[in-house]
């Protein structure tokens, strides 16, 4: 019987692991890279030093927001992955979709940091957040239809993972929203979002957003 490559091409979950912690990590790391410190030779004072600090809040609070966001999706993505028996080919590429996805948030983050104040730089933001938000769901529907999951899967888990989605992406509509009116306040709204679901688990009233 003969066998086409596409039927044993990208069978590992741990290959996508393994892709998904680097790309993350280089993510991560570039993210910072946009927090600059001021010139020396604008600096002539303590004064000085704090008022060029201060201009860096809006670097600051953007990368916050997006170190949170991605960890966010670096931990959605590997509960999915542990819920897997194993991967496909078209599995594999979904999730190199979604990682794709996730190498634009530093572009996205340092032109939000630039134009804090503009409505296009923090829709620009939000699309990105919209787009890793559908390309992960697209990965677990999939991993579902296809029969990629464990056998003692249990209902409550699949509805916990979408839920989790679903209401993470309403939440950042939320905030696209607000940002209309007022993009500084927006962004507020989606870093309080993160920060929800960074501590949400220790706060029993919020864990099941």
């Amino acid at each position: 019987m003969e066998t086409h490559f596409n039927q044993i091409a990208a069978r590992d979950v741990s290959r996508i692991a393994n892709l998904s912690d680097s790309i993350f990590g280089v993510a991560m790391t570039i993210l910072v890279l946009g927090v600059h410190f001021p010139r020396t030779e604008e600096i002539h004072s303590e004064r000085e030093l704090i008022a060029a600090l201060g201009q860096l809040a809006p670097r600051i609070v953007t990368w916050l927001m997006s170190v949170l966001t991605l960890g966010m999706f670096w931990v959605g993505q590997h509960t999915q992955l542990d819920q897997l028996e194993r991967s496909d080919r078209d599995l594999s590429w979904l999730h190199f979709l979604f990682l794709a996805i996730v190498t634009v948030m530093p572009f996205t983050t340092q032109l939000l940091a630039e134009f804090i104040t503009f409505r296009v730089a923090l829709f620009l933001y939000w699309t990105n957040l919209v787009a890793a938000g559908l390309s992960i769901y697209a990965c677990w529907a999939y991993s579902e239809r296809a029969g990629l999951t464990r056998r003692d899967l249990e209902p409550a888990v699949s509805k916990a993972i979408r839920r989790r989605i679903v209401t993470a992406q309403a939440l950042y509509a939320l905030g696209a929203v607000i940002g209309y009116f007022d993009p500084p306040v927006g962004v507020g709204a989606i870093l309080l979002t993160q920060l929800n679901y960074a501590i949400a688990p220790r706060l029993p009233f919020l864990s099941r957003l």
